[in-house]
């Protein structure tokens, strides 16, 4: 086996904790299908989106003050086509977009043979976007629902199963039990569509954050690029001084991809200075590896901009619908039946959970009211303003 037919499978190796979980999640619900058979019947998913989606569509825009797309449409891949999907979520530029399809169908079909080809024939694309789809497909157990392009899709795949694993796992008299689970279904699906709906109408929020990650993402192509290009002299002396995991001369490439991995400003500045990074206007580096990669200290300061507009046009979006779902939701019966069997929790645990972006919503809130959506769409916030919302508010007075 090659260099890069062994990489190939180390990504699967990343991954097989999610992989081994999504098949007990088949097991499980063939299980739970057959036990309850006969005895109780969960409604379809899409019959019970169709059905709640222009009720939460009003809602939102009641509650935002804001105009919902007209053109929405609801969409329910399964499994594989979910992680396909992942793919589209990346943002990158025309030349990289077509390579990232490529990489998320061979992830999708667990194709290591195909992911070795896309490395050979781009090792600079494969070094950035596949940290991407060990992210992204990483999370899909977790992920409810998306939204992209006027589209919001549910993922089919846990929500249609999950009701029976639960039900099933809470044993007989699966009858009386029923009502209850079939309820917090119920809400699991309302608080997906309205989250979905609510990141349909940020549309100057989503536009900043793509266009955001797409220069962060051209500027760590750039930087796998130079790594790519150093001599194995240079390669050595880095990852000796930066303490890297050795790696045997007869593979460059994992030599190479640990120092970018390791170098990635993602991980090395953010590791170095802390999340405090995403407030910075200046950064500073090592003068030993400054020496042995001159370029390296001008990217990081490139880098600053964009990451900092997508880490904060990200919380804002995410913030805005956690505190929207919340109120939207709070006295919903489902919903909180959703937090009892699904999560296992209740409406006073979820409501005091932290989030930088909730938090930042709720004070803005208090002082702007209903026009608190629509400013930060039209006008998103900083990092900066993210921990202090009162510059914020400053900034909106004048």
């Amino acid at each position: 086996m090659g260099e890069f037919e062994e990489f190939a499978e180390a990504l699967f190796g990343q991954l097989s904790v999610e992989i081994n979980e999504e098949k007990e999640i088949t097991e499980l619900a063939i299980k739970a299908k057959e036990s309850l058979e006969d005895k109780v019947q969960f409604k379809e998913l899409e019959d019970i989106s169709k059905e709640i989606f222009p009720i939460l569509k009003d809602k939102v825009e009641e509650y935002l003050g804001v105009k919902v797309p007209d053109d929405l449409q609801l969409k329910f891949p399964e499994l594989e086509d979910l992680k396909k999907l992942k793919g589209n979520k990346v943002f990158a530029d025309k030349e990289a977009k077509k390579y990232v399809t490529e990489l998320f169908n061979a992830v999708a079909k667990e194709d290591s043979k195909r992911i070795a080809e896309l490395m050979k024939q781009d090792t600079t694309k494969y070094l950035v976007y596949s940290t991407y789809a060990i992210q992204y497909i990483s999370k899909i157990t977790t992920t409810y629902g998306d939204y992209l392009d006027s589209v919001i899709y549910l993922n089919k795949f846990i929500l249609s199963k999950y009701p029976q694993i639960i039900l099933h796992k809470q044993g007989e008299p699966y009858e009386s039990r029923f009502e209850n689970v079939n309820s917090g279904y119920r809400g699991a699906v309302k608080m997906t569509v309205l989250e979905e709906l609510i990141h349909s109408a940020q549309g100057n929020l989503q536009q900043v954050n793509k266009d955001a990650a797409m220069q962060v993402n051209k500027i760590n192509e750039e930087l796998a690029s130079i790594i790519l290009s150093l001599d194995t002299d240079i390669v050595n002396k880095l990852s000796e001084y930066c303490q890297l995991q050795a790696v045997p001369d007869n593979f460059p490439f994992a030599k190479k991809a640990n120092l970018f991995f390791f170098l990635n400003p993602d991980h090395f500045l953010i590791e170095q200075i802390g999340p405090d990074v995403m407030t910075f206007t200046h950064v500073e580096i090592d003068p030993k590896i400054g020496e042995l990669i001159p370029q390296l200290l001008d990217i990081y300061k490139r880098w600053l901009v964009p990451i900092q507009q997508h880490h904060a046009a990200f919380t804002a979006m995410e913030g805005m619908a956690s505190f929207a779902i919340e109120n939207i939701l709070k006295d919903d019966k489902d919903f909180q039946n959703y937090l009892t069997t699904f999560m296992g929790t209740d409406f006073s645990s979820y409501q005091i959970r932290k989030s930088m972006g909730k938090d930042f919503t709720k004070i803005v809130y208090e002082k702007l009211g209903k026009d608190t959506f629509k400013k930060m769409i039209e006008i998103p916030p900083n990092t900066r303003e993210l921990k202090e919302p009162q510059l914020y508010l400053k900034k909106m007075s004048l």
